[in-house]
This record gives structure tokens, sequence and C-alpha cells, in this order.
């Protein structure tokens, strides 16, 4: 495996906002926006809850928000103020996650923790809390999960999905970390969006025939197939799971959206009378 450098914070946060083939997302067509990343959540845009998430990391220096029509999302009050201090600035989208990750990679520093502009419920505390056990494990590559059993304690209907290992179920944070640029290789793990559960043949491109039918009938705990896939790139992966369940619902579509309203209003009140972002 490839030797390297120990990591060391501060960290770099990258906030994946593009669109998904250039087209315009249902949610942002009904919100009348131009993209998803804007559309109001409780009244506040997403892009803004998650900008001022990671912000309030003291681990999170610098912040790179990667989308496909940055004026709209600069034109929010947080966003403009994080640009006249220097602290945030634009990296071009492209039209797979990968690309657009290797797009907001360029000339930043290391170690980049990952997130995506839809991930409305995750605080900050989550985001310190997956930045320190990454630093704990010495990680070049990690994915943050949840429990299924957290996760539908957070909501019943909040996420569908799981992965099954032989430990449990367990959902997807969109929560990503690469430890240094020789491990940018990795990212090749969230290419088209990571879908995996809906299309087999992208373990196979990433991860290789053999961990896919592991991973399809459930053999091994999680921590296993990670070792596994790290052999396979030559970098440390590790599963990093987090204690809150909320981390795991993020806004896909309607009911995703209608479900993470809910749980917003229970935290802050309702806000959706607040007009949305010029």
């Amino acid at each position: 495996m490839a030797t390297h450098t120990k990591i060391t914070a501060p960290v770099t946060a990258l906030v994946m906002a593009g669109k998904r083939s250039g087209a315009l997302d249902p949610l942002a067509e009904a919100a009348g926006v131009a993209q998803k990343a804007v559309v109001p959540v409780n009244g506040v845009p997403m892009i803004e809850r998650v900008v001022a998430a990671v912000a309030a990391c003291p681990e999170v220096a610098a912040i790179r928000i990667v989308a496909h029509e940055p004026d709209e999302i600069a034109a929010i009050p947080l966003i403009a103020a994080l640009m006249e201090e220097g602290r945030l600035a634009f990296a071009e989208g492209r039209f797979n996650i990968v690309d657009s990750v290797l797009s907001g990679a360029q000339g930043v520093d290391f170690p980049l923790l990952i997130t995506t502009a839809d991930n409305c419920l995750v605080t900050p505390e989550g985001y310190r809390e997956f930045i320190a056990k990454c630093l704990a494990e010495d990680a070049q590559g990690a994915a943050g999960l949840a429990t299924r059993e957290a996760v539908q304690e957070a909501d019943p209907v909040g996420q569908k999905r799981f992965y099954e290992f032989s430990d449990g179920g367990y959902s997807n944070c969109n929560m990503y970390w690469i430890g240094s640029r020789e491990a940018l290789s990795a990212a090749e793990i969230m290419r088209e969006g990571g879908q995996f559960m809906k299309y087999p043949s992208r373990i196979i491109k990433a991860f290789g025939l053999v961990n896919l039918i592991r991973f399809r009938l459930g053999w091994g705990t999680k921590e296993k197939l990670f070792a596994q896939i790290s052999r396979r790139f030559g970098f440390k992966l590790v599963p990093v799971v987090l204690s809150d369940g909320h981390y795991a619902i993020d806004v896909d579509e309607e009911r995703t959206l209608g479900v993470t309203e809910k749980i917003l209003k229970r935290r802050e009140g309702d806000r959706s009378g607040s007009a949305p972002a010029a």
C-alpha cells in the first residue's frame, strides 16, 4: 500500500452544488430558481445551510463550492460575506461528480471534506465528528455512514436505501474524505453519484467483480469490504459511522424535501415564510 505523510488539519471543504447532467431539477423548477442548491428548505437555501455548517467547524479553513451556475449562489449574503473574507471560492462544475471533485480539488490544500449542497440536516457537530474520526484513523479516503437503526429513529421514512453488511444495514451520509492529492483516485468511488444500489455495474468499475459479489450477498463486515477496496486502490479507505441518523437524510425529491422541512421546523421553528435569496 502506498506510503504517505500523516494527515493533519486544517481541512478544505468541497461543497458539491452542480446540476445533474446540466438539467433543471424538478425541485428547482417548482421553487422558481435555476438550480437545486438554492431551493429554500424551511425558508433557507439548501447551500446556505451546508456552507454555514462547514464554516462553523474550526478545522475547516477554506471552502470551495463546485457549481455550474455560481452567480445565483454567490448572491446569498452568507456566501458573499465568506467570499469577501477570502475564505470561500467557486470551482467549475462538471457533468459527473468525480470530474467535479477533481475540478474542486485544483489548487487546494488537503485533506478534503466533501459534502453535498442538499445535506441540510448535517450540523457543525456532525462535520466535526466526521473530520475527527477521519483524522484519528489517518484515513486517505473515507465515507460517512449511519446505521439503519439511527436513520429510522431520526425519521421512519427519511431514507429507504441501505447497504447490507454482515454487521447490519448502513446508509450513506454523502460525506467523503480525501486525505491527500495522491489519494484522489479514490474519488472514483463516487462516480455517477455513488448510486450503487441502483447500478451494481458501478461497483464492478470502482471495486471489482469479487467485491460486488461480496457486497450483494452481504458477506463480511463493512470494515472487511473497505479493507479489500483499500488494497485495490493502494490507499487506506475506511467507513466512518456517525452518531446521528439525520445525517443520512438529504433532499433528493419532494418526499425527502417534506421530511427535511418537518425535521427542521422541529429544530428551529417555522421559517418557511422567509424570502429565498435573491
